[in-house]
């Protein structure tokens, strides 16, 4: 267990955690890249005073590393969008203490990924060392329980057959199914819902300037400049105080611009609004938004129909455009269920969390099933992705 990533080389790390960058390309989930979680801790967004304290742990074999996990002790349960705050007040109204916790997760970040990065020959020895490890320091340290949140489908499957709860909630992902351009994507839609997604497109882009797209050497510090008003912006509308530091933006700028692509939207000479999204190799997350001046849908169209465009352009499979947000189904966004794992110490405790997540199971089951048959799509293509 180490108290930074740092203490990692970032080699040993990536390996296991993105062995396809080795041909060169992106990393299938560049959120549990070193560099990312490095930014995260050396800007100060997490670490001592933000409930989120680097545990970070690795797994060896013949003095190498074989596998590792972006482990946290937590103090809250905030900046995690699989939430738990039901079960603190209920372990607490009890007379427990649920604080600190463990959480296998990336920070701040609602997008599915591996969470027990394995080096490629070592997923079995790897995943099971990482469960127990974190499994052994939780009760060693009479902790409530362990969290692996926004893991993998297959991880999930794994986690519960060693002993773990599984839970499914749900979140909305945009499918590219070959498009070749956004009217395409269109096409598949009925009349009602291609005629109000172009009336709708039409009208952000009146908003009076241009919108523009930056990644890599094109992105310049006046543009982190303007993004941080628009971070704070919303940051202290939706959470109250921002997740990440200014400091991020800047060590992002030096480090992460390749994975970044910043949609902006300028008016005067002036930007006013814009939203970040990070690069996978075949998905575009959308992760941050905000503006400076309200005009009537450029919310949707910076930050939903701009990352359609781009990712039909540049062969993305799916966006994944974060949590919550029910409005994204009319715009093609279909509800997709998303996993997490649960360690609970106390047995009968978990026994009731146990049967809270079968319920909560079924019930997501059936929204999934109704939201998508109220979805913009033609009704030969639900039942196509159904």
């Amino acid at each position: 267990m180490h108290p930074s990533i740092a203490q990692i080389a970032a080699v040993d790390w990536d390996e296991c955690a993105c062995p396809e960058t080795s041909d060169g390309g992106r990393p299938y989930d560049p959120f549990t890249t070193h560099r990312f979680l490095l930014a995260l801790e050396e800007s100060g967004s997490v670490g001592p005073g933000t409930g989120w304290e680097p545990r970070y742990l690795t797994a060896e074999m013949d003095d190498q590393i074989i596998a590792c996990a972006p482990l946290y002790a937590k103090g809250h349960s905030q900046g995690e969008y699989i939430f738990d705050h039901n079960w603190a007040h209920a372990w607490e109204q009890a007379g427990g203490r649920y604080y600190p916790k463990l959480q296998i997760a990336v920070p701040f970040t609602p997008a599915t990924g591996r969470r027990f990065l394995t080096r490629p020959g070592y997923e079995v020895e790897g995943m099971s060392a990482l469960i127990q490890g974190a499994v052994q320091v939780a009760s060693e340290n009479d902790l409530s329980s362990l969290h692996v949140t926004f893991c993998t489908e297959a991880e999930a499957i794994a986690g519960e057959r060693i002993g773990l709860l599984r839970r499914r909630t749900q979140q909305y992902h945009w499918q590219n199914r070959g498009y070749d351009s956004f009217d395409a994507f269109l096409g598949d839609l009925s009349s009602r819902k291609r005629k109000a997604i172009r009336k709708e497109r039409q009208r952000a882009q009146a908003f009076g300037g241009t919108i523009h797209h930056f990644s890599g050497d094109d992105i310049r510090p006046e543009h982190w400049d303007a993004f941080w008003e628009f971070y704070q912006d919303t940051g202290a509308r939706k959470w109250g105080t921002p997740y990440l530091t200014r400091r991020f933006f800047d060590i992002a700028q030096d480090t992460l611009r390749n994975d970044i692509l910043l949609v902006m939207a300028q008016r005067d000479g002036a930007w006013v609004a814009g939203a970040l999204n990070v690069i996978g190799r075949d998905t575009l997350y959308g992760r941050y938004w905000g503006c400076t001046e309200d005009h009537p849908c450029l919310h949707f169209e910076l930050c939903y129909y701009q990352a359609m465009d781009y990712a039909i352009a540049h062969g993305h499979t799916r966006v994944e455009a974060g949590a919550q947000g029910d409005h994204k189904l009319s715009r093609g966004y279909l509800p997709v269920p998303i996993h997490s794992l649960h360690w609970i110490a106390d047995a009968g405790f978990a026994d009731a969390v146990a049967r809270f997540l079968e319920a909560e199971s079924d019930a997501v089951d059936d929204d999934i099933e109704v939201l998508t048959s109220y979805g913009p799509f033609r009704k030969a293509q639900i039942e196509d992705q159904q």
